[in-house]
């Protein structure tokens, strides 16, 4: 799993994490009982505090999306299906806020942004 942190933008290290987490759930790249690397493991290669990582991974537990087992790895937690689903539009509504506020600032037909959309959604469709 490979996790890529932005200490210059404005977000905090251990929120971008956990919206990483959040995504990779959420798109299945993490499925119920994959481990999460170790605080240990995924502190150094990042450069962030170890306190960093842990404070993600404790929000994350506490929100139920990760699962703590005695003696072994932080795992993802199982996720009734309308959760995940849940977790899936709102990582797709924090993406897409940007674009609306884009459309709005340039006057953009609410009709044409949604055929814009589905228009790209169907390019790479095909080409996948």
């Amino acid at each position: 799993m490979l996790f890529v942190v932005d200490p210059h933008s404005g977000v905090p290290i251990f929120r971008q994490l956990m919206e990483q987490v959040k995504l990779a759930i959420a798109s299945s790249r993490l499925t119920p009982g994959d481990p999460l690397p170790s605080v240990r493991s995924l502190a150094v290669p990042l450069g962030v505090n170890p306190m960093t990582i842990s404070k993600a991974y404790n929000l994350l537990e506490r929100e139920g999306i990760l699962e703590r087992r005695p003696g072994k790895p932080l795992v993802v937690a199982d996720l009734p299906e309308d959760e995940l689903g849940a977790q899936r539009l709102s990582a797709l509504e924090k993406k897409l806020k940007p674009a609306a506020v884009m459309c709005l600032r340039l006057d953009i037909d609410p009709d044409e942004a949604v055929a814009l959309l589905r228009r790209l959604i169907a390019e790479l469709e095909e080409s996948s």
